[in-house]
């Protein structure tokens, strides 16, 4: 049992337009990720085949794209994003967004861009 912090993440990494991630937790079958999107920035529209998501924001608001559908979820909320349901997540405001990402199991080999399934 260790305790983990954002400074001593066993990974960090870049993704998008310079968000970051920090693997806190990762299990075969979990994985928890503290995460950062700049003000103005997005993920590509894509699925999992296996994972289930569950957001939870920190700090910032968050746009999600579920579908055809747009939801604003705030600080202290949170949203299960269930597997095969297409979704992005958007920070469109002129703030920082900060949120933990829990996937079960890990999402690192079942994501599909949108774009791939035309």
């Amino acid at each position: 049992m260790n305790i983990v912090s954002k400074n001593q993440a066993p990974d960090h990494y870049k993704w998008g337009d310079n968000c970051d991630c920090w693997n806190l937790v990762i299990l075969k079958e979990l994985s928890i990720k503290l995460e950062q999107m700049p003000c103005h920035t997005a993920e590509e529209k894509h699925f999992h085949k296996l994972a289930n998501q569950f957001f939870f924001i920190l700090q910032g608001e968050a746009i999600f794209e579920l579908g055809h559908t747009r939801k604003i979820v705030g600080p202290q909320q949170g949203i299960l994003v269930e597997k095969g349901t297409k979704h992005r997540i958007l920070n469109e405001s002129d703030k920082s967004l900060e949120f933990l990402l829990v996937s079960q199991p890990p999402a690192t080999d079942c994501r599909i861009n949108f774009e791939e399934q035309k």
